[in-house]
């Protein structure tokens, strides 16, 4: 493989020249640095991120922290950053700090404190957790991918906006007794900010078409088995099976839609459903739901990063996405 030896010799420069071309530091002219890139590129050169570390001070590399890797959504944020950053030539380090484990806590003390990348993004890390504060001790840019506050930059879904279009869906379809399905513990005590936004936006729109008297949230784990559960349990009782519900999520909405069809309740004949995300398997169920796009989230994250990077200097930045209604076949007139 050729060296920036080599390159200097092909492009007539001096190897420091060579090297100021190609990573970016120190001044070239337009001409010299085409001139040298051309040459790089002719001999197959690909420059070691020690070599561009050195020379920038940067160390290529941005670091990921989430919880889950194995869910949709996350996988699909993951999915995004990778591919934007792929594109750049950007390397990617990623931790999964799954909740209440020692590994959490070893990621947050230890490996995130090495520094060892220019920028963070971090999904879904609540603006209640201490370790939000804790990475913003860092030194390095952080971007948040689902979240509130400002401690970090943002890009999040109007989650409240998403809950409100879902239920004035059905409310427009004729539906009063409208439950909400998700998020959230029996204690009321485990609330992700998402769950919280979405549940917020049900609310508002049951309050604003008087609705408020039939307002119920049934708690679960936000899962595809969680709504299951829970969703056998509320109609396998007649007497208080509602019409329609609000799912908190698409894999909570899939949940219910199964537990209906063991119980032998039409969808959507005798129970309508709508969920909020649009998940891979959404379609399969003909599920009505709002659409979010993970991975352009994870691209917006990563142009707000290195931005970031670039200018330290820079305000912190809020990017909110709005949900796309996606109409199926889960939701109809409520049965006479």
């Amino acid at each position: 493989m050729a060296g920036i030896a080599e390159v200097a010799a092909r492009a007539g420069v001096s190897k420091a020249t060579a090297s100021r071309a190609l990573s970016g530091g120190g001044y070239v002219s337009d001409a010299t640095r085409e001139i040298v890139r051309a040459a790089a590129a002719d001999l197959g050169y690909v420059p070691s991120a020690g070599a561009v570390g050195l020379a920038t001070g940067k160390t290529q590399n941005i670091g990921v922290v989430m919880p889950y890797v194995n869910r949709w959504f996350f996988a699909e944020v993951l999915e995004g950053i990778q591919q934007s950053l792929l594109t750049l030539g950007l390397d990617l380090t990623l931790y999964e700090a799954k909740p209440g484990t020692e590994g959490r806590v070893r990621i947050f003390d230890d490996f995130l404190a090495r520094k060892r990348f220019d920028g963070l993004i971090a999904v879904g890390l609540d603006p209640a957790d201490h370790e939000l504060d804790q990475l913003t001790q860092i030194g390095r840019p952080i971007v948040s991918v689902v979240g509130a506050g400002d401690q970090t930059s943002v890009v999040a879904v109007d989650d409240d906006s998403a809950a409100r279009r879902a239920t004035q869906h059905l409310i427009t379809l004729g539906h009063t007794d409208i439950a909400f399905l998700g998020g959230g513990d029996r204690a009321g005590t485990q609330w992700a900010h998402v769950d919280q936004q979405r549940l917020a936006g049900y609310r508002h729109a049951m309050d604003e078409a008087g609705l408020a008297a039939y307002e119920r949230h049934i708690a679960s784990d936000v899962t595809l088995p969680g709504g299951y559960a829970v969703a056998a349990d509320l109609l396998g009782d007649s007497r208080e099976r509602p019409t329609a519900i609000v799912a908190v999520c698409d894999e909570v909405a899939i949940g219910a839609i199964i537990a209906a069809r063991r119980l032998g309740i039409l969808v959507p004949s005798a129970l309508s459903i709508v969920g909020i995300d649009d998940h891979e398997f959404a379609e399969m169920f003909s599920l009505t739901t709002l659409q979010q796009i993970p991975r352009e989230q994870g691209a917006a994250a990563v142009r707000l990063l290195l931005a970031e990077i670039a200018d330290p200097t820079r305000p912190r930045a809020r990017e909110v996405i709005h949900a796309r209604m996606i109409v199926r076949a889960s939701t109809a007139v409520p049965r006479a």
